[in-house]
């Protein structure tokens, strides 16, 4: 159960346009945008981090960087980031095989070596404690431009901070992304646990 509730769209409306962006993007407003909307200025810098991780003329493709923040997700725990993050990939165009195999994408044929190594990447960034090398950055840096780098590092770190909020809130997962995770996620041990 939650530990704070969400308030309605409604209790800020200077919002609105912000929440317009959350409908277009993953088709319902977020209950941990919901409960931050407290404070109305926390929502709106996240908006504006967000409209930049998630920036549809970046160099690296927004449905990976939604695997990525899967990635970092899960190396966190964050059953809620993990649930949102495949299936706002899926709406991205990311295949259900590729979601389906990405706990194994050092082995599936559906990942080139250059997203392996951003997987590794995503996974050890998103560890606590941060678990990546130089040996690890160095294959990055092999296979990413220095631009793509920053992009994919602001990607884990937005996702560092929505892994510690949802679960300190213990946000309450939404039909859709619980379907999601349900469908695609339970057979890698994902579970809604107190999200839902």
């Amino acid at each position: 159960m939650t530990r704070i509730s969400a308030l309605p769209p409604g209790d800020s409306p200077e919002l609105k346009d912000a929440f317009a962006v959350y409908e277009r993007s993953l088709g319902f407003i977020p209950n941990s945008v919901l409960i931050m909307q407290r404070r109305p200025k926390m929502v709106a810098a996240l908006s504006q981090l967000a409209a930049a991780v998630w920036d549809r003329n970046s160099t690296v493709d927004v449905g990976f960087k939604r695997l990525l923040a899967h990635m970092a997700s899960r190396a966190h725990g964050c059953q809620y980031c993990m649930a949102h993050t495949a299936g706002a990939a899926m709406r991205l165009g990311v295949e259900p095989d590729k979601l389906d195999q990405l706990w194994s994408y050092r082995t599936s044929p559906l990942y080139t070596p250059a997203e392996r190594v951003a997987l590794d990447f995503a996974l050890a960034a998103g560890s606590v404690p941060n678990a990546v090398d130089d040996e690890l950055f160095d294959k990055m840096k092999q296979l990413w431009s220095e631009d793509d780098i920053v992009e994919i590092t602001g990607v884990i770190a937005l996702f560092g901070f929505m892994n510690r909020w949802n679960d300190t809130m213990a946000t309450p997962l939404e039909q859709e992304p619980l379907e999601v995770g349900e469908k695609h996620l339970t057979k890698d041990g994902w579970s809604p646990g107190k999200h839902v």
